[in-house]
């Protein structure tokens, strides 16, 4: 779905290229965090940090990666880290 108009995109877009790059990639990154900080908060509490880098995973990549390869080598890590 998309609800934003042509204009709007192009004005968007102008406004974007305006930004140096390094800026670009700060905003994105800020996004990013929100967007972590947001499902993190929907996650039950008391999980270990490997249980929300498995559960982020699946909930950001599901579709997109192979998020079964991600949790086992997860496991083998967090084995490896003692």
């Amino acid at each position: 779905m998309n609800d934003t108009t042509p204009e709007i995109e192009r004005m968007v877009r102008e406004l974007m290229s305006m930004r140096t790059g390094l800026d670009r990639m700060k905003m994105a990154a800020q996004m990013f965090d929100a967007a972590r900080t947001l499902v993190v908060s929907s996650f039950p509490s008391g999980l270990s940090s490997f249980e929300v880098k498995d559960r982020l995973c699946d909930r950001f990549y599901r579709g997109e990666v192979n998020t079964a390869a991600f949790s086992s080598a997860l496991r083998c890590r967090q084995k490896s880290q003692g």
